[in-house]
């Protein structure tokens, strides 16, 4: 992860990695043949989610923690969706 300046920066970095995650779970198609590198991919992105959403944690404004926070929840989400595969 690269270093991150300032609040701004941190807060788009994880709503950025937070996007991605979204997208990566969007791609799981259980019947598709590519399914196992497609979980593998979204497990990935998850886990980078969360590191970079806990790192932004540490700076945001309050407005930022409470939108960070929401993105925690659903990524709390996203990961107990994955047990289901």
């Amino acid at each position: 992860m690269p270093y991150i300046k300032n609040k701004q920066q941190a807060f788009q970095a994880a709503q950025q990695q937070f996007v991605q995650a979204e997208q990566a779970m969007n791609d799981l198609q259980p019947n598709d043949e590519d399914f196992g590198h497609h979980l593998k991919k979204a497990q990935q992105e998850i886990t980078e989610a969360e590191q970079v959403i806990d790192k932004a944690l540490r700076n945001a404004s309050e407005h930022q923690r409470r939108e960070l926070q929401k993105y925690q929840e659903e990524i709390a989400e996203l990961k107990e969706h994955l047990t289901q595969f």
